[in-house]
């Protein structure tokens, strides 16, 4: 257990409702109650129960506070913690934390509460790293995976392969170490059998990896067409607000905007381009080479096209310049359209008829389905990396079986196989990667 106890502001700093204070450590409550004023002493206080009193700077009040006291070890942290919940506001909140560290209390490193809970036992490395993303969310698709991964959903999916792992481990080290006994031998054939089990389910964590991507990223997506097809109304619609500059003149747009949306769900880093056209315009053709230049840049591109108008010639220059990208073609003005277009999603961005099948076909296209239907999906840099070198040192050992090497060559893969594994939970992870991990999170938490 740690000696020192900690404290810090759990709520962001600012103007707001209340701010909660979080003090966890074997002192905390009797820290607490060196500053506190209730009905009754803290320290005589039921385990998760809420006490009504006042925080004093010696004999004058500093704050009216509400104080939830919750002892060991069914908490965050599995130490006591206290949480006081002040006013909001910079003043209140700074002014309890600054009597707090009078008390007593040393003030919390970034990401230090939840490093002790995963110190204590409480949460595995992978399942404090799913805590960082629920915070760092941007989309209820990317918040529903990291609480999966929070919960345990990878980390159960690990272990599982682990513990096959260790078995078949400890099987063959029994028969390299006690060749002449009558012991039940493990063949080639199982040792084998298991390990391309686990590839499997390695490639299975892998694929999802694209999807994670997306996820934690966005998809960097340029809408593109000729001037005037309605790309800045559709960057305003998919933004839902007046980001883009709107008017019925060709060629308003004359550099690339960046913005960041939630489109139904999927993180889009969406670039609302110049009207690709042929121009004299000095400043607009600068604008035309930087939108050629995003449409190579762009991992998806939205093609606009007009119904209204019909395919002209600067359509199918951009449909020959984007045929090799990952595209959506999207026939605008569907309310007044003359024409129609075969393969493409027809919207009004003046409506807002279609999004939804703009939405659904991004959504079609990048696989996030199973996001939708909460399976694991693997976001994190460092756990693909890991899985990466899983797949490497399984396929090791499968070729070691299937050449005939002696078992002791496969069992070393196989105990390779077993560490890198717990480097994702943090059974077998350096303390270095640990500081790394928990520096990232913001303090308080």
């Amino acid at each position: 257990m740690n000696e020192r106890t900690i404290a810090a502001l759990s709520t962001p700093q600012g103007v707001g409702g209340i701010a909660v204070i979080r003090i966890s450590g074997a002192d905390a409550i009797g820290i607490c109650d060196k500053i506190f004023k209730g009905s009754k002493k803290l320290e005589n206080s039921e385990s998760h129960t809420i006490n009504y009193g006042h925080i004093l700077s010696g004999d004058k009040v500093i704050d009216e506070v509400l104080v939830a006291v919750m002892r060991a070890p069914k908490t965050y942290t599995r130490e006591d913690v206290v949480e006081i919940n002040t006013h909001g506001g910079v003043v209140a909140s700074k002014l309890v934390l600054e009597e707090l560290i009078k008390a007593g209390a040393y003030p919390a490193e970034p990401g230090e509460f939840t490093k002790r809970a995963f110190l204590n036992g409480r949460i595995d490395l992978s399942q404090a790293e799913g805590i960082i993303d629920i915070i760092n969310s941007k989309t209820a698709m990317e918040e529903r995976n990291a609480l999966s991964q929070a919960g345990g959903g990878l980390s159960k999916e690990i272990e599982a392969m682990r513990a096959s792992l260790v078995n078949l481990a400890a099987r063959m080290q029994v028969a390299i170490d006690y060749p002449d006994e009558d012991l039940e031998d493990v063949t080639l054939d199982e040792v084998g059998d298991i390990i391309k089990e686990n590839i499997a389910k390695t490639d299975k964590l892998l694929k999802t990896a694209d999807s994670g991507r997306v996820l934690k990223n966005g998809i960097k997506t340029a809408i593109v067409g000729k001037p005037n097809v309605g790309k800045s109304s559709l960057l305003n619609c998919m933004a839902k607000s007046d980001r883009a500059i709107v008017t019925d003149i060709a060629g308003t747009t004359r550099d690339v905007i960046e913005e960041f949306v939630n489109f139904g769900g999927v993180p889009l880093v969406l670039l609302d381009t110049a009207g690709i056209r042929e121009t004299e315009d000095v400043v607009e053709k600068i604008g035309v080479e930087r939108s050629k230049k995003a449409i190579e840049e762009a991992e998806l591109v939205i093609l606009m096209l007009d119904l209204s108008r019909g395919l002209e010639e600067e359509d199918e220059e951009l449909l020959a310049l984007t045929e090799d990208k990952k595209r959506i073609i999207v026939a605008n003005k569907s309310d007044i359209k003359a024409v129609d277009v075969e393969d493409a999603i027809e919207i009004s961005v003046k409506t807002g008829d279609g999004m939804d099948g703009l939405s659904s076909e991004i959504t079609k296209l990048y696989n996030l389905g199973e996001l939708e239907s909460g399976g694991i999906v693997v976001t994190n840099l460092r756990h693909i990396s890991s899985l990466t070198r899983v797949k490497e040192t399984l396929e090791r050992a499968v070729d070691s079986v299937e050449n005939g090497l002696p078992q002791d060559l496969a069992a070393l893969d196989i105990y390779a196989t077993i560490d890198i594994l717990g480097e994702i939970t943090g059974d077998t992870v350096s303390e270095s990667i640990v500081s790394e991990i928990f520096h990232n999170f913001c303090v308080g938490k």
